[in-house]
C-alpha cells in the first residue's frame, strides 16, 4: 500500500508518472468492464475513458488508505452507467406494440390450450414434453436427466402428445 501511495504522489506531481499506475491497474479495470459490457471495442473505449478521467481528477484524489483500484472501479462503474443511459437515450422511446393479426391471436390461443392441456398430463409425461419442446432438450439429455432409458423417454413423449391430440380434438400438436 505504501508503494501505491508513493506512485500516486509521484503521478500527482508529474502526470507522466501516471503510466506506472496505469500499468499496475489496467488488467483489472479492463477485465471488470469487459465482463459487464461484453463488447471488446466498447470495453477498450470505456477503459481508456476511466484512465483519462482518473488522470484528470488525480489532483483532487485523496489517499484514505483504500486501494487506488477502488477509486478506479468506482469511475468504471459510473462510466458504464453513463454508457447505458446514453444508449437508452439514443434508442429512443420503445416502439408501440404491433397489433395482433387474426393468425397470431389464433396461434397464441392454440398455445395456451396446449399448455393448459399439458398441466393435466401425468407428471412424467408433462416433464418429458416440457424438456423436449420448451427447453429444447434431446431425447438422450432427457433420459440422462430423468435417469430413464431413451426408449422410455420416447414412449412418454409419444403418450403425452397422443393425449394432447385427443384432448384438442385431433388437431396437430
Amino acid at each position: 500500500m505504501d508503494g501505491e501511495r508513493l506512485l500516486i504522489e509521484a503521478a500527482r506531481q508529474n502526470p507522466q508518472r501516471f503510466g506506472d499506475l496505469y500499468e499496475l491497474h489496467f488488467d483489472r479495470i479492463y477485465a471488470y468492464i469487459a465482463r459487464r459490457v461484453r463488447d471488446r471495442a466498447e470495453a477498450q473505449d470505456l477503459t481508456s475513458d476511466v484512465f483519462h478521467q482518473a488522470l484528470a481528477h488525480l489532483p483532487g484524489y485523496e489517499w484514505r488508505g483504500v486501494p487506488f483500484a477502488t477509486w478506479l472501479y468506482r469511475i468504471a462503474a459510473n462510466a458504464m452507467i453513463d454508457r447505458a443511459a446514453r444508449l437508452a437515450r439514443e434508442a429512443g422511446p420503445p416502439s408501440p406494440l404491433e397489433p395482433l393479426t387474426d393468425g397470431a391471436m389464433e396461434e397464441a390461443s392454440d398455445r395456451a390450450r396446449i399448455y393448459r392441456g399439458m398441466r393435466e398430463l401425468p407428471a412424467d409425461q408433462r416433464r418429458v414434453l416440457e424438456m423436449r419442446f420448451v427447453d429444447g432438450s434431446t431425447i438422450r439429455e432427457i433420459a440422462d436427466a430423468l435417469g430413464k432409458s431413451e426408449g422410455a423417454v420416447k414412449q412418454l413423449q409419444f403418450r403425452g402428445v397422443q393425449t394432447l391430440r385427443q384432448r384438442m380434438g385431433g388437431q396437430n400438436v
